[in-house]
């Protein structure tokens, strides 16, 4: 199966190319603006701006894979907030360009999303039916690219994630449990948010939910998350415990406390059910993810 991965120097885009790169089945294609991060024998690696539409036409088109992952986006919700045209290039234009790629050489797109595209108002677990209504641009943008998506290709899966937490490699941006993490370790008081929730995700039952959805044809939304809801102050804690760590230096504060720039939902908790009914995704626990961060 041919798969082209953008965005494959990326924390969740590298982790579903080394996923994928065990088997034999899958000719694989990672693409990245910067050069390979940790070059390996299994794929081919390309450098590619995702945002130089012209090149990734040319690439698609060559290729002609069967399935196209992007895992790349802007990201950061403070940048975004500041950076509109910057976001809606990257979390817009480049994604709907790809899907317009995508829709000509008949490949299916798998885009990842973000649970941010929801105003955290619900009471409840968050399901892929409910409206999306974001608060901040990072979420406007993204909900915009799940759109795009929906527009022009019509081979696809929309695939939500939330706080997502493992291993990094050197020269990718770190996740909220190893700030937390390294921060315990050096002594360093710090301020978590207690009253903001989430189903944190590890890495790995990403790779496992993506490349689950390779091998059907269903278009949609869809979560791919843990199944745990948990603040950011609980996380925190967990990730003291399960290190052993000083949980004393964490103080959890209120989201008023914080005083954020950019503003968060309160409760942005996905719901999984779909993704384990109909693909028999089964998350791994807050502490069996955390195992690889030892």
């Amino acid at each position: 199966m041919k798969t082209l991965i953008i965005g494959a120097n990326g924390f969740t885009g590298r982790r579903i190319l080394q996923s994928l790169s065990r088997q034999e089945i899958y000719e694989l294609t990672g693409c990245s603006l910067h050069e390979d991060i940790l070059p390996g024998n299994n794929y081919r690696f390309v450098q590619a701006d995702m945002n130089n539409h012209p090149a990734i036409d040319r690439l698609i088109a060559e290729i002609r894979p069967d399935v196209v992952i992007n895992g790349s986006a802007l990201s950061v919700p403070d940048y975004c907030e500041s950076h509109h045209e910057e976001a809606y290039a990257a979390n817009v234009l480049a994604v709907e360009n790809i899907a317009r790629c995508c829709e000509r050489a008949g490949s299916r797109f798998i885009h990842l999303s973000t649970d941010f595209v929801f105003d955290g108002k619900k009471a409840e677990l968050y399901t892929e039916t409910d409206t999306p209504a974001p608060v901040n641009y990072y979420g406007i943008s993204k909900y915009q690219g799940e759109q795009a998506v929906a527009a022009n290709c019509s081979n696809y899966a929309n695939v939500r994630v939330v706080v997502v937490y493992g291993k990094a490699l050197p020269g990718q941006h770190g996740n909220i449990l190893q700030l937390v993490k390294n921060r315990l370790q050096a002594g360093q008081e710090i301020r978590v948010v207690s009253d903001q929730y989430r189903t944190p995700t590890w890495v790995q039952d990403i790779a496992d939910g993506v490349e689950k959805l390779m091998h059907i044809s269903q278009n949609g939304i869809w979560h791919i998350c843990g199944d745990e809801c948990l603040s950011i102050a609980d996380i925190a804690y967990r990730v003291a415990d399960y290190f052993k760590l000083d949980r004393s230096l964490i103080v959890p504060v209120t989201t008023e406390e914080m005083n954020e720039a950019t503003p968060r939902p309160r409760f942005s908790g996905l719901s999984i059910e779909k993704a384990k009914r109909i693909l028999g995704y089964a998350p791994h626990s807050l502490e069996e993810g955390m195992a690889e961060m030892k």
